[in-house]
């Protein structure tokens, strides 16, 4: 059976879990060593279940404690060259990743880890580098696509062979507006290379919905320009739209941003 938790979600640190009986990714590593290791005790886990470490890029909020966790596990780092680069460069990453855990993918490239084939692809964002991951396990196809400034054509194959998926809603385009980032900022956050809104989240969905996605949890929430439930209803209603019932044919779950979730089962689709 494979299962998923969440162990952190937004601007104050991003991490995902993704393991079976054998073996377990985990996708970014942007909450503090210490948090990784009370959160595993918590949930009956053992931080020896993790066998690979994912970056989608190299922004501190998800790769804080990359150094720390792979020099203390010995854990292989999986990342593109660019997203290597940047780790090596930011300096919230000590320890720095020592070069026999580093590993470096390409986007598009499928590589195999202990009974799950992964593949990344681009999205944009404005770090050095940004991926989105979709994970095959048996029978399972899990997606996550997070810190995405726009949608592209890449996006909807993914989305349309996902289970499951991860995908970003980081903000209400009028809460960020009328809020009270400065100008840049907002400029940043609604820019091409800075954070997906609900809409823009729901639209994706809406579009590439199919009978094979069962659950979507929307990440990365702002605390400051968007609600947990009106991210929901957002999403909830271009679903809708689109003749999608939440609750019938998907389930929809907002992450929280320091509080991890269940562990979920994520079990085949007939």
């Amino acid at each position: 059976m494979l299962k998923f938790i969440c162990l952190g979600s937004g601007s104050s640190g991003n991490s995902y879990f993704l393991f079976s009986e054998n073996y377990g990714i985990l996708i970014d590593a942007g909450i503090g060593i210490r948090a990784f290791k009370k959160h595993f005790h918590t949930y009956g886990l053992s931080l020896s279940q993790i066998k690979a470490v994912l970056v989608t890029h190299d922004h501190a909020d998800h790769v804080k404690a990359v150094g720390s966790l792979s020099g203390e596990l010995g854990l292989p780092v999986y990342a593109t060259a660019l997203v290597h680069d940047g780790i090596r460069r930011n300096y919230c990453v000590a320890p720095k990743l020592k070069e026999e855990n580093v590993r470096v993918i390409e986007k598009g490239a499928t590589f195999s880890l202990g009974g799950f084939d992964i593949t990344s692809f681009g999205v944009p964002h404005d770090s050095t580098d940004n991926v989105g991951y979709s994970v095959q396990c048996g029978d399972v196809n899990f997606c996550l696509i997070t810190d995405a400034g726009h949608v592209t054509e890449e996006f909807g194959p993914f989305i349309s062979k996902a289970n499951y998926l991860v995908l970003e809603a980081n903000h209400d385009e009028d809460m960020l507006m009328m809020g009270p980032y400065p100008a840049y900022l907002k400029g940043r956050i609604r820019g091409g290379y800075g954070h997906l809104s609900n809409k823009s989240a729901g639209q994706l969905l809406a579009d590439h919905c199919t009978e094979r996605l069962r659950h979507v949890w929307l990440c990365h929430i702002s605390e400051e320009n968007n609600h947990p439930e009106l991210a929901r209803k957002t999403v909830d209603a271009c679903l809708a739209a689109a003749g999608v019932v939440v609750g019938k044919d998907v389930e929809l779950e907002v992450l929280k941003r320091r509080i991890p979730s269940q562990i979920y089962d994520l079990k085949s689709v007939d």
